[in-house]
């Protein structure tokens, strides 16, 4: 199975942040350590909080189901930097807004140009616009479109 590289890890970890103790993201869900997800059946388990190699652990697994819905997803042949963009995406919004978005049906046309403004679309929370997702769409965008890791402006 393709995996993310190392850029794509660190994008997600920058721009979902790493907080030890669950937390309700903007969009209304708890979440912790790099913004897992905490499901129902979970909640005993975060209450008094996580170690940064729990919270490592869990984004290996979610990066994974994030990787193979894309995979899925995705008709297309896709460059590493390109796939590790659609991953930072997916594992920010799941697998379901991007199996119903126009972004997938846009990329299994081919049509990479339009990728950005695609993105670009999704930067609301809890109906509200969020400069963190602006920043992240961006650069989710330059990623996709140019093999720009912008946490460190080298190219892929």
């Amino acid at each position: 199975m393709r995996s993310v590289t190392q850029v794509g890890v660190d994008i997600i970890k920058e721009y979902e942040g790493f907080s030890s103790t669950p937390y309700m993201c903007p969009a209304n869900y708890v979440t912790v350590g790099y913004g897992h997800l905490v499901l129902p059946h979970e909640t005993h388990l975060f209450e008094s909080g996580i170690t940064m190699k729990q919270a490592e652990w869990l984004l290996r697994i979610d990066v994974k189901k994030a990787e193979r819905a894309v995979l899925r997803l995705i008709n297309v042949p896709l460059l590493d930097n390109q796939f590790d963009s659609l991953v930072s995406f997916t594992y920010n919004l799941g697998a379901g807004a991007l199996q119903r978005s126009t972004l997938r049906r846009v990329i299994n046309r081919g049509e990479h140009h339009d990728v950005a403004r695609q993105l670009n679309r999704w930067v609301y929370a809890g109906g509200k616009k969020l400069k963190g997702l602006v920043r992240r769409r961006v650069a989710e965008g330059l990623l996709y479109k140019h093999g720009v890791d912008v946490l460190t402006q080298k190219g892929s």
